[in-house]
């Protein structure tokens, strides 16, 4: 069967799955809609983190971005990873043990402020909006090559499957559907790895195979460091960010991990605080089986995608190269007229560019695998892309109709409030296509913003609202505040208002957009501290609850023998 056929064959197949599941578990309470019910095995819910932690800019755009950016692109894998070893230890048990359904609830409740529970609301609404315009792009992407409609149109698809399980499911639906799709995303990413592992280096674990020998006897990252440097690019092992700003952006990818909602609300949806930990645990196995395996993906997909074009004729360029220029993800501009095709560093000579998103779903293609498994890695990509994106539909609509219509209207019958939740969603999944259509960079990119933006505005209002009893409500408001504004107006000055500043010489103490989000967050941590200070303590039950969260069940005071 040609990749067109086995395309239609397993993304239908996933596709049924997935819908079947979301019939099977349909909500029928906001406690199912909202957290499953609060009764998901730690195992179960493990999985379903690490998929709705796997979201299109791992599945997708990571290895894409460590393709390119070399050793730098590192700062993903150890931010996004240390960050939800720091969300295990620091914040999954207590934000359990505090048995709140949102991060919102949380900083209402915690900070005895309506008007604290709004701006989380606001803040929650930011994060998820930035973060799901890069799911719904890798979404339009996979759906543009492989299904060979229109991006706009692979986006539109793609809302419609999402609206259907999530709308219908609740949270219930999307953690039996998240499962499923664990599932399916990581054996997509590990057979072709191993394929290509064994092609290149003998190795059918590629995590070895990054650090093996080709056939000629060179190791790869050698081999790499020598044709990048042969073409004029700096080596592939060598850095080119700042050592402050690599900082920068780890510390914001970490922190805005352990700040994200929708990943924060997976532990609310086990039974006890053991089984957060317990959970939080299984999720960080799944996670690193595709963590560990990126970087070997990057290699091999850079490696063989520079060995098939660079200074080839036009005319003997490999099928995959015309085939991914009917997407406009590839372009081949013969600038001299040599007929022959020059990846260069210079991009007035460079004629040969190529999206950084395509990467891992070009790579079988470029090493010629079976159509089946182009077929498999295009499954596996749209269940990446929409477990995450329906998880972050969740959190909008229960952000608007928990944290607000609940606030304002607290005897909202059970019925009306699912309803309002299930219409919130929907107008969500119509704006977060807009922002799929539209989005305001590639993928890995804007999912970095969305990072800062939660290491802004949750993360230090979170761990202070846990470990600080001083905290008070106009500190945390003063300070969720200051922090998002100051990264929005950060972002937004170089990417939108000023994109030929964005460079190094005039960011912030060399500080990039990507790892901005950290000084906002610092600035978060101090307006709460100095505001807190000059403000009113908070009110005495509110020191006993957060007391309470910190102690271990079953632990008395301590006696004097």
């Amino acid at each position: 069967m040609d990749i067109l056929t086995w395309t239609y064959l397993l993304v239908g197949l996933s596709f049924a799955l997935y819908i079947g599941i979301a019939i099977w578990t349909r909500a029928g309470s906001t406690k199912e809609f909202y957290v499953a019910g609060g009764g998901v095995s730690p195992l179960a819910n493990g999985m379903a983190t690490a998929a709705d932690w796997m979201s299109a800019a791992s599945f997708i755009s990571m290895a894409g971005l460590i393709s390119f950016a070399g050793y730098d692109g590192s700062v993903y894998l150890m931010g996004w990873t240390g960050g939800y070893v720091l969300l295990a230890l620091l914040l999954a048990p207590y934000l359990r043990k505090f048995g709140k359904f949102t991060v919102p609830d949380f900083v209402g409740d915690r900070y005895y402020s309506n008007k604290a529970r709004v701006v989380a609301v606001i803040c929650a609404l930011f994060i998820s909006f930035t973060y799901v315009a890069g799911q719904m792009r890798g979404v339009g992407i996979v759906f543009s090559r492989y299904l060979e409609v229109p991006i706009e149109w692979g986006v539109v698809i793609g809302m419609c499957i999402v609206f259907f399980y999530a709308v219908l499911g609740g949270m219930k639906g999307i953690t039996y559907t998240q499962v499923a799709q664990y599932c399916v995303l990581i054996f997509a990413y590990m057979v072709p790895a191993i394929f290509i592992s064994m092609q290149l280096t003998g190795n059918p674990v590629p995590q070895l195979g990054l650090g093996g020998s080709l056939e000629d006897g060179v190791p790869l990252l050698e081999k790499l460091d020598g044709v990048l440097a042969d073409l004029g690019f700096a080596e592939y092992t060598s850095g080119r960010k700042g050592m402050g700003d690599m900082l920068m952006i780890t510390l914001a990818l970490m922190v805005g991990t352990a700040g994200l909602p929708h990943v924060i609300v997976r532990f609310f949806t086990v039974p006890k605080v053991k089984d957060a930990r317990l959970s939080a645990g299984y999720a960080l196995v799944f996670i690193a089986i595709l963590y560990t395996t990126a970087p070997a993906v990057a290699a091999f997909g850079i490696y063989n995608a520079i060995n098939s074009t660079s200074e080839k004729e036009l005319a003997a360029l490999p099928a995959w190269v015309e085939t991914w220029q009917k997407t406009n993800l590839i372009q081949i501009e013969d600038k001299n007229g040599d007929g022959k095709v020059q990846y260069l560093p210079d991009p007035n000579a460079n004629e040969l560019t190529i999206d950084k998103d395509i990467m891992v779903l070009a790579s079988p293609e470029i090493a010629e695998l079976p159509n089946w498994v182009v077929g498999l890695v295009a499954a596996g990509a749209m269940a990446a892309a929409l477990s995450t994106a329906a998880g972050l539909l969740l959190v909008i609509s229960t952000s608007v109709s928990r944290d607000l219509f609940k606030t304002f209207k607290p005897d909202i019958s059970e019925k009306k409030e699912l309803r309002i939740a299930r219409f919130s969603a929907a107008g969500a999944m119509i704006l977060a296509g807009y922002f799929g259509v539209n989005p305001p960079g590639f993928v890995a990119e804007v999912v970095a913003f969305a990072f800062g933006l939660a290491a802004a505005s949750f993360f230090p209002v979170i761990i202070l609202g846990i470990f600080s009893t001083r905290i008070n409500k106009e500190g945390a408001i003063t300070g969720m505040v200051v922090g998002l504004v100051f990264t929005i107006a950060y972002i937004s000055y170089f990417k939108f208002i000023a994109p030929d500043l964005n460079n190094a010489s005039h960011w912030w103490f060399g500080i990039s957009p990507e790892g901005i989000g950290s000084v906002g967050m610092l600035l978060n941590f101090a307006t709460c501290y100095f505001v807190s200070k000059i403000t009113p303590q908070p009110p005495a039950h509110v020191q006993d609850l957060i007391q309470e969260i910190r102690i271990p069940r079953g632990a008395g005071a301590a006696q004097d023998h």
